[in-house]
This record gives C-alpha cells, sequence and structure tokens, in this order.
C-alpha cells in the first residue's frame, strides 16, 4: 500500500496541470492494484474536499460526487471509511461543512457522548454540543 497526499488527489481530480496530472493520472489508474492500493488518510481527504471547495471554486455537491467515486475505488484504501461517507452525505446534502460532519463522525466512532463546539452552523448537526 502506497500513501496518497492531498496534492496527488487533486491534481488527478482537477487534471490542471500537465506534468503533475499526469503523473498522479498514471498512478491512480495504472499503477494500483488491488494488491498495492493507495491510501487516503482522513487528513489528506479533508485538505481535498478544502482545496476543492476554496482554491478551485467546486460546488459541493461535485465535491461530494468525488469523495463518492473515491469510495467506491477498489484500487483505494480510505481511513475512517465509514465516517468519510457520512461527512459525504451531509455535505452532499447542503447540512454542514464537510470538516465538522467528519469531526462529529469521528468522535462518535470514538465514543464520544458529543462533540464541544462555539461553531454555530456546526451545532445544526447531530452530535455537536454548545461549550
Amino acid at each position: 500500500m502506497i500513501g496518497l497526499d492531498t496534492d496527488i488527489l487533486v491534481r488527478y481530480v482537477m487534471q490542471d496541470d500537465p506534468v503533475q496530472s499526469a503523473t498522479a493520472t498514471a498512478w491512480i489508474e495504472e499503477r494500483l492494484t488491488l494488491e498495492n492500493p493507495g491510501f487516503i488518510s482522513v487528513v489528506a481527504m479533508a485538505e481535498t474536499v478544502w482545496v476543492l471547495a476554496r482554491t478551485y471554486g467546486v460546488a459541493d455537491q461535485d465535491i461530494a460526487a468525488t469523495i463518492e467515486r473515491l469510495l467506491q475505488a477498489d484500487i483505494l484504501v480510505i481511513e475512517n471509511e465509514q465516517e468519510v461517507f457520512a461527512a459525504t452525505i451531509v455535505l452532499k446534502e447542503n447540512r454542514g461543512s464537510f470538516a465538522d460532519a467528519l469531526i462529529v463522525a469521528l468522535g462518535v466512532g470514538a465514543g464520544c457522548s458529543g462533540t464541544l463546539t462555539f461553531d454555530r452552523r456546526a451545532l445544526r448537526l447531530p452530535g455537536f454540543k454548545p461549550a
């Protein structure tokens, strides 16, 4: 297994740099296999969502569709896959940010009774509690 950093994922998705995008595509589409999959950490996934939204202005619906495609790829291992999927649903349904949804989902998975926050928008998501 080999880890994939945010920049590899962004170049693969956006295809915006002729050299780096070609390299990222070759790794993901030609070099990764079921026996030697790519690993995407929750940090790389959260950074990728942030970069797509903030730097490239990609709409939440399109970001959610991209994450779903990554989750479905047999040659990719996604850390905390269920929590990433739950955060994707929140993003897709425009109920909150991917990062907030991921934070609360990881907390639930760790056995937290809730996650404290000052963020009023995050408080709309089940699992967050006001500090």
